[in-house]
């Protein structure tokens, strides 16, 4: 459609109300001039007038045929003066009007891009599992050996990280020995894969050389990216110096080691 002049801006218009302080009067000030009585919808106590036979109209002026008593509820509608405005009325736009790209649902949002989107799990902590364990195991053995702490989790999704907290209590007796610590992963049922397999030339991850007996906690981090949403299971394994002894966890019964898990969304 051709137009003179500047293409007006798509818009909505909306009807000016007002709204009277009745008093036992017939004569009251319109906020707006009108032509005549037919530009204005008249209501008083909820019921219409009829234009000229109820009210007359000129300019700012509004005459009543009867006057109105204190109390009466009464407003006008003009229908000649619709104001145009830049927002649509408030509730009036629904999912229908937008043109926004994507699933337009409860789980989604609108972005600043004009597209729905899932919100992200980015860096949320989805899951957090633990074991623990107080049976006492002794570690005499230069090749990995299981402490009785492992854990099955299936993951939210196949780009969550895993964040992996093993802490064990140990105990040595009489000095130079020492232990490594693995994390092993196997996912669905699989074989397992060394997550962290140390240097085992003497360069352990905890070795005692004082002739004395020594009890402790020993643990460590280590952030694991599966890349699978199916079952994983990682498992705590430990081997000890040539000719050392360490006991895991179960010290006179007491001690406890434990594994945690924390599933990050990624």
């Amino acid at each position: 459609m051709a137009y003179i002049g500047n293409i007006p801006a798509e818009s909505y218009s909306a009807f000016q109300k007002q709204d009277f302080t009745t008093s036992a009067t017939t004569s009251y000030t319109l906020d707006h001039p009108v032509a005549n009585q037919n530009e204005l919808a008249l209501f008083i106590n909820f019921v219409r007038q009829e234009p000229t036979a109820a009210y007359t109209a000129s300019g700012t002026s509004l005459s009543l045929t009867s006057a109105t008593s204190v109390g009466d509820d009464m407003y006008c509608v003009y229908l000649g003066k619709a104001v145009q405005t830049v927002n649509p009325p408030s509730g009036s736009v629904g999912l229908s009007q937008l043109s926004a790209t994507g699933t337009k649902d409860t789980t989604t949002f609108l972005r600043g891009d004009n597209t729905f989107a899932v919100p992200s799990d980015n860096g949320k902590i989805l899951n957090v599992y633990q074991d623990r364990t107080s049976t006492a195991v002794d570690v005499t053995s230069t090749s990995y050996v299981d402490l009785g702490l492992s854990h099955t989790v299936t993951p939210v999704t196949s780009s969550s990280k895993f964040l992996l907290r093993p802490n064990v209590h140990y105990s040595t007796f009489g000095g130079a020995e020492g232990f490594n610590l693995i994390i092993n992963r196997s996912i669905s049922g699989g074989s397992a894969t060394n997550l962290n397999d140390f240097p085992t030339n003497g360069a352990y991850l905890r070795y005692q050389d004082a002739a004395a007996n020594h009890y402790s906690y020993f643990g460590y981090e280590w952030l694991d990216t599966p890349a699978t949403a199916s079952a994983i299971t990682y498992k705590i394994q430990a081997k000890v110096t040539s000719g050392g002894s360490v006991k895991f966890s179960g010290y006179n019964s007491q001690t406890v080691s434990m594994f945690t898990i924390m599933e990050v969304g990624a």
